[in-house]
């Protein structure tokens, strides 16, 4: 039964790779050849309740997500969704690979045995291609690979939804810039927001930006800076 459902996810997999390297400026040949990691985050009631990032080996990806508007959205405003390729850095790919695959796949079981955790989402990890596939839910995992994944994903998954937050500000409230971007900068130093140049395009429109804050401006140019060192 397990073999079998890991050929769904497996497929399933595939077929979202081949519009995900299109965009990128790949080929479906090129999704043939190579395997994707995927994750896939799940929680109602935070600002992005639902998304999956998929990443191939050499560093191409995408980013699809369920998301509720603005910075600050009233309650029961309706998501919308926002879909676009990522290009992950080789050391990132390279390290998300390694663990899966000492994961043998994902064929493992990631769910901790604890009673009474909090709920902090549901969460599939999920491997494709020609060595091997395999998928695993959960959402609270005492595995370190795992757990190293998790937080890898999440991190990318807020840098990412931090573009998004920004370019509504730069669009709509400049001033409020000051406080998101020095938010960003914080978790950025604390390793919590990673693959910083998935997000160069946003970050180098609000540093050219004259009519933004100076302070914001440097912000923007030191968050690029680290970018090139992560």
């Amino acid at each position: 039964m397990k073999f079998a459902a890991g050929l769904i996810v497996g497929g399933m997999l595939a077929t979202g790779c081949v519009a995900m390297v299109a965009q990128a400026g790949g080929s479906a040949e090129q999704v043939e050849a190579q395997p994707v990691v995927s994750f896939q985050f799940d929680r109602a009631g935070v600002s992005v309740p639902k998304y999956t990032l998929k990443v191939l080996e050499d560093g191409n990806g995408s980013y699809q997500a369920d998301v509720l508007p603005g910075v600050a959205p009233a309650a029961g405003t309706p998501t919308e969704h926002v879909s676009r390729a990522i290009k992950l850095t080789p050391g990132m790919a390279a390290k998300i690979f390694k663990a899966a695959r000492d994961l043998k796949y994902f064929n493992v079981e990631c769910e901790a045995k604890l009673k009474n955790v909090a709920n902090t989402g549901t969460k599939t990890l999920s491997y494709a291609g020609p060595d091997g596939r395999g998928s695993c839910v959960y959402n609270y995992s005492e595995n370190k690979n795992v757990t190293m994944l998790t937080d890898t994903f999440l991190g990318i998954a807020f840098t990412l939804d931090e573009a998004r937050r920004l370019a509504f500000l730069h669009r709509f409230d400049r001033l409020g810039l000051d406080a998101e971007m020095d938010s960003l900068t914080e978790e950025a130093k604390a390793g919590r927001a990673l693959e910083l140049g998935t997000i160069a395009p946003t970050l180098t429109s609000i540093a050219n930006d004259t009519a933004v804050m100076e302070r914001v401006r440097v912000r923007a140019e030191k968050l690029l800076e680290l970018a090139k060192v992560q």
